[in-house]
């Protein structure tokens, strides 16, 4: 039946006219107040936590339920007190004081609450005491779901998530998992939401034939045409940057992209970096070439990702300088890398003046394979061999010490270990420590995001269905970044001393991570001494370590260089510096010496992108904040007009009038509004290149991705 057809309430077109005009003159915030005031009245108590509950979400903080009163005649409750999640302090734990890691602090002793009491005339509870201050920082919107009271799943949001590519498309999953009877899970838990099997409206083989078939639509155009509308779908962010190169048959051999999210993590942590390159990316066994690097919380982070044809000097240094283009030009100061001589090549062409390092633990790996008989970790050629990397800090100490390992042994002027001295200046520490590296000496993390990869991968991937679990892997990351961002402001820091002004000032600025190796050189300072002291000139030296360190010290500037260059190399001070600006009764660290990418505002202050523009982040997790806020509300909606015909009839007429209004708003904002700037193809024939515009490249014009199988 028509819902058309209905008795529905008069002015229902009018009532939606006049919310659609409300909107547009107040802009996209919410109508509804959800600040608390006296005398405000709720008709239970749930729905006095709900709308306290829902304050709190936005304004960036949690709740809880303290006590309650109940009537001793009809045990009716007639007052409850709701608080900040923070209020209170820990009680002294009593347990055994050696225990290495406790729960970490969050209360602060927060005074902010809302009380209600039951009038009893009315029947409804008021509000007779609110205080709307805080005394700590109240989360940014992007953490508020982390917070307990916050932390609810609909089933709808379960949707919008796989419709929007952002989680793990569960549908898939199954699909692949079918073995352990996910399938028949699956049903179960929506008939439990749908009150029986009957109702789902489709059977358990339609999921299992969904995928199939939407992978055909996806592919309907070829996979070149596929991959190039999944670009141009992913370029509705104007920050989003994407490159491909073309050989003189038009076929596409090298392939770059970075979304929004990699250029703005660029921006604040792309001064060191790593890049390696993985095969059997997909079906094609294309090389997949990923740059990473550290976050504030040393985490990975994903600065951009390349499929290459192949590994040549031509490809690579493309490769350096499309990745350059889509970060704005800005060179990383350094570049870990494996041993690939082409690689090298590139680098040095496009970035010389950028540290380009090699990975110390392929150099070990590599010494396995080409001096095994030597390399047993109790021979004294492996202790030599570790000292050549890891120990000897003077290039004349360096010098000598590999002399004597090759003397010692009988190399000959062949073997492997002459052809890595050629490269020393870019592995052994005695030349590494004049670089700033974040402590970085090898390229793990690209091989851990490989190894996330191969995880998520088949062997019989398309290019398309590359793309899905590579998202996939990157939002896996993000969202442990955004995990430790929450629990860095939630938790409070954990010091090992709480009236030491410079820890207390560390907690508050270095993010835990950080904090935590900062207390390890603290502590390492109060078992140093200084030796000698003359015109500034320190001689510090360990209890546990006879090695004496110059550490230069100026009062008047409030600096210090120590010769071992912590800072230098991992940015944050040692402990023979710290001692030094103890002896100078210098009790803060100095503005100079922190480094803003170690700290919890790293990401403060805005980003530009290729075009020079704002970065603006990534618009699939606004529209998923937006959803998560909607959803919840329009559920209970839905419940409430679906207990009656009445009730049922006008929320359907509401839907169609709104739904109309809602097409006219964005018919508005899209059509006609700003047109996609896409990037640039480079073409090369040859020797030639010629920069081709996208705008002008048919979707199915090109003649496919060039294909190559290799296997290693």
């Amino acid at each position: 039946m028509n819902v058309s057809t209905f008795p529905v309430v008069e002015g229902v077109e009018k009532l939606v006219n006049n919310i659609h005009e409300n909107i547009v003159q107040h802009g996209q915030e919410g109508v509804v107040d959800y600040t608390p005031h006296l005398e405000m009245e709720f008709e239970s108590e749930v729905a006095a936590y709900d709308f306290y509950n829902e304050y709190s979400r936005r304004i960036g903080f949690g709740i809880r339920r303290e006590y309650g009163n109940k009537s001793r005649k009809d045990g009716i409750l007639t007052s409850r007190r709701f608080t900040c999640f923070k209020e209170g302090n820990r009680s002294v734990d009593k347990r055994d004081r050696l225990i290495k890691e406790g729960r970490a602090e969050t209360r602060t002793g927060c005074q902010a609450r809302m009380v209600i009491s039951l009038d009893r005339k009315v029947g409804k509870y008021k509000v007779v005491d609110f205080v709307a201050q805080h005394n700590h920082d109240l989360q940014p919107p992007g953490y508020v779901h982390m917070i307990r009271s916050h932390r609810r799943l609909h089933a709808s949001q379960v949707v919008v998530a796989d419709e929007s590519g952002l989680k793990q498309d569960f549908q898939e999953y199954v699909s692949e998992h079918d073995e352990f009877g996910l399938k028949q899970d699956f049903q179960e838990y929506v008939s439990k939401h749908d009150d029986g099997i009957d109702i789902i409206g489709y059977s358990g083989q339609e999921i299992m034939n969904y995928l199939p078939t939407k992978r055909m639509r996806s592919l309907m155009y070829g996979e070149v045409g596929a991959l190039l509308m999944h670009f141009k779908r992913q370029s509705e962010n104007p920050s989003f940057f994407y490159d491909f190169q073309m050989d003189i048959e038009e076929k596409i051999t090298n392939i770059f992209w970075a979304d929004a999210q990699m250029i703005n993590d660029y921006e604040y942590f792309g001064d060191v970096i790593t890049f390696d390159t993985t095969y059997k990316s997909n079906k094609d066994y294309r090389p997949l070439g990923v740059f990473v690097g550290l976050n504030n919380h040393k985490q990975m982070v994903v600065f951009g990702s390349a499929l290459l044809y192949d590994e040549t000097i031509p490809s690579f240094q493309w490769l350096f300088e499309t990745f350059l283009k889509a970060m704005g030009g800005e060179k990383p100061k350094t570049i870990l890398t494996d041993q690939d001589a082409a690689m090298a090549e590139a680098i040095s062409f496009v970035m010389p003046e950028t540290f380009h390092g090699l990975c110390t633990w392929q150099i070990r790996e590599n010494a396995l394979k080409h001096v095994n008989h030597l390399c047993q970790k109790s021979s004294q050629f492996y202790s030599d061999f570790e000292a050549c990397i890891d120990v000897h800090e003077e290039e004349g100490e360096f010098l000598k010490a590999w002399n004597v390992l090759l003397v010692e042994h009988n190399f000959s002027e062949d073997s492997w270990l002459h052809m890595i001295f050629q490269l020393k200046e870019k592995w052994a520490w005695a030349y590494v420590k004049k670089q700033f590296t974040a402590g970085m000496r090898s390229i793990q993390l690209c091989e851990s995001f490989n190894v996330e990869m191969k995880n998520h991968l088949k062997s019989d991937l398309n290019l398309v269905q590359f793309f899905t679990h590579f998202e996939r892997v990157v939002n896996g990351i993000r969202n442990n970044e955004s995990e430790a961002d929450y629990e860095s402001r939630h938790e409070l820091p954990k010091l090992k001393m709480r009236r030491v002004r410079m820890l207390v000032q560390a907690g508050n600025i270095y993010t835990p991570k950080i904090l935590e190796e900062f207390q390890e050189e603290y502590e390492e300072y109060q078992g140093t001494c200084i030796k000698n002291l003359k015109e500034g000139l320190y001689v510090v030296t360990n209890y546990d370590n006879s090695k004496e360190r110059m550490v230069i010290g100026n009062l008047v500037d409030q600096k210090v260089a120590c010769e071992c260059r912590k800072f230098e190399t991992h940015g944050i001070l040692c402990n023979h510096a710290l001692k030094v600006l103890d002896v100078m009764n210098i009790k803060l660290i100095p503005h100079h010496y922190i480094m803003k990418r170690w700290t919890r505002d790293a990401r403060l202050g805005s980003s530009r992108d290729w075009k020079r523009q704002h970065v603006e982040l990534d618009i699939k997790a606004n529209f998923m904040m937006r959803c998560s806020e909607l959803c919840p509300r329009m559920v209970k909606l839905i419940n409430k007009a679906s207990k009656s015909h009445e009730t049922y009839a006008f929320l359907s007429k509401v839907y169609e009038e709104t739904d109309k209004i809602i097409d006219d708003m964005l018919a508005k904002k899209f059509v006609g509004g700003e047109s996609l700037e896409l990037c640039h193809a480079s073409v090369s024939i040859g020797n030639e290149k010629n920069d081709n515009n996208m705008d002008t490249v048919d979707v199915g014009g090109e003649k496919g991705i060039k294909k190559l199988r290799l296997f290693k």
